[in-house]
C-alpha cells in the first residue's frame, strides 16, 4: 500500500493502553476509542490513562480520542479490538457503519458469551469479515510489563501473513519482538484456554497446593490444550511455541495474571460473585470456562479435558473446590 495505514484501538483497559503505547512508538497518529468519556478527557489533557497503566505517558497530539464507535471505525484501515469479550457484542451493536472492508485484529483473550464463538469466528459469521482480513494478537505478554518496557514477545496470527507482518512491523520496538503465524484459529483458542487453566492454577494455590503440584497441573494443561485445539482445528503446529505454551506459562504463574488471581480467590473460599466484585478487571477465563466446556462435551469420548471440567464444575455448578481438586489429582500424571 502506498499510503500509511491508519490504526484504531478499541478499548480502555490495560491491554488496550499497552497496544496504543506500542503503536505510538511507530505511528504519528493513532485513533483510540473507549466509552469512558472522563478517561478520554483525562488522557487528552494529562497524557495518561487514569484507570489503567497510569504510569504510561502519551503525547496527546499523537492520539485521535473518541467515544463514538462509528468515528473510530471510519477513521482507520486496521481495527484492533481490546474490549473484554463480555462487552464486545454490546459495543459492536453501537455501529451503524459497515466494517466488512476493514482489517480486524483481536487482542481479546476470550469467547463472545452471546454466541459462544471465539472473536475471529464472531466477526466472520456475524459481520461477514473475510477470513483473510481477521487476525489475532497473542503473547506471552502482560500489559504491565509493556508499560515498564520490559522485553516482551508478541505473535501476530492471520491467514494472510502479509497482513500479520503489517501489524507486527507497527508494534515492534526495542522492547517488543514479534513473530507471525497463519494459525489464527489455534492461537485464538489457545489464548482463550490458557485463561481457564490459569484459573485452575490459581485455585490450586488458594487451596494450599504447592509448586510441585502446580507444575504437574501446568504440564497436564498444555497437553490438554493440545488435544482440545487439535480436535477443534487440526493442522501442523508446535504446541511448545511461545503463542501456546509461553502464553499459558505467563498467565498461570505471573503476579499480573487476573485469571490466576480470580482462581486464587475462589480457592481461598470466595464465591464467584464476591471474587468478581473485588476485582477491578475482567477475568476472561470465567466466561471461557463455560464455552470451553460446551465445546469439549461434543468430543468428550475422543478428547479428555478433566482440568477444564473441574474449573467449570466449581464456577458454574458451585461444586466444592477442595473436593473437586481432590478428584482431579487422581486424573493427572
Amino acid at each position: 500500500m502506498e499510503r500509511e495505514l491508519k490504526f484504531t484501538v478499541l478499548g480502555g483497559g490495560s491491554w488496550a493502553t499497552a497496544i496504543v503505547k506500542m503503536l505510538s512508538e511507530n505511528q504519528e497518529r493513532t485513533t483510540w476509542y473507549m466509552r469512558n468519556t472522563e478517561a478520554l478527557e483525562h488522557i487528552g489533557t494529562q497524557g495518561h490513562n487514569p484507570n489503567y497503566l497510569s504510569s504510561v505517558e502519551f503525547d496527546p497530539d499523537q492520539l485521535e480520542l473518541t467515544d463514538n464507535m462509528d468515528t473510530a471505525v471510519s477513521n482507520s484501515d486496521i481495527l484492533i479490538f481490546a474490549i473484554p469479550s463480555a462487552f464486545l457484542k454490546s459495543e459492536l451493536d453501537k455501529l451503524t457503519v459497515p466494517i466488512r472492508d476493514k482489517i480486524i485484529f483481536s487482542a481479546i483473550k476470550g469467547i463472545v458469551p452471546e454466541t459462544g464463538l471465539i472473536v475471529g469466528e464472531h466477526f466472520h459469521k456475524n459481520y461477514d469479515i473475510p477470513i483473510e482480513n481477521i487476525g489475532v494478537i497473542t503473547g506471552p505478554c502482560h500489559a504491565e510489563e509493556v508499560a515498564l518496557e520490559r522485553l516482551s514477545y508478541l505473535t501476530l496470527a492471520c491467514a494472510d501473513t502479509h497482513k500479520a507482518e503489517l501489524l507486527a512491523k507497527n508494534l515492534r520496538s526495542d522492547y517488543i519482538r514479534t513473530k507471525i503465524t497463519d494459525d489464527i484459529i489455534g492461537t485464538e483458542y489457545a489464548a482463550m484456554l490458557k485463561n481457564v487453566y490459569a484459573i485452575a492454577v490459581g485455585m490450586a494455590h488458594g487451596l494450599g497446593y504447592g509448586d510441585n503440584f502446580q507444575s504437574v497441573l501446568m504440564s497436564n494443561s498444555i497437553r490438554e490444550m493440545k488435544r482440545f485445539i487439535k480436535r477443534v482445528h487440526k493442522m501442523k503446529r508446535n504446541i511448545n511455541d511461545s503463542a501456546y505454551l509461553g502464553d499459558l506459562l505467563v498467565t498461570g504463574y505471573s503476579v499480573f495474571s487476573r485469571n490466576r488471581m480470580f482462581g486464587n480467590m475462589i480457592g481461598k473460599g470466595y464465591t464467584v460473585k464476591s471474587a468478581m466484585m473485588e476485582m477491578s478487571m475482567i477475568a476472561e477465563g470465567y466466561y471461557a470456562a463455560k464455552s470451553a466446556h460446551l465445546i469439549s462435551t461434543k468430543f468428550e469420548k475422543e478428547t479428555k479435558t478433566p482440568i477444564l471440567y473441574a474449573v467449570y464444575e466449581i464456577l458454574y455448578e458451585a461444586k466444592n473446590p477442595k473436593k473437586t481438586f481432590q478428584k482431579l489429582t487422581e486424573k493427572l500424571d
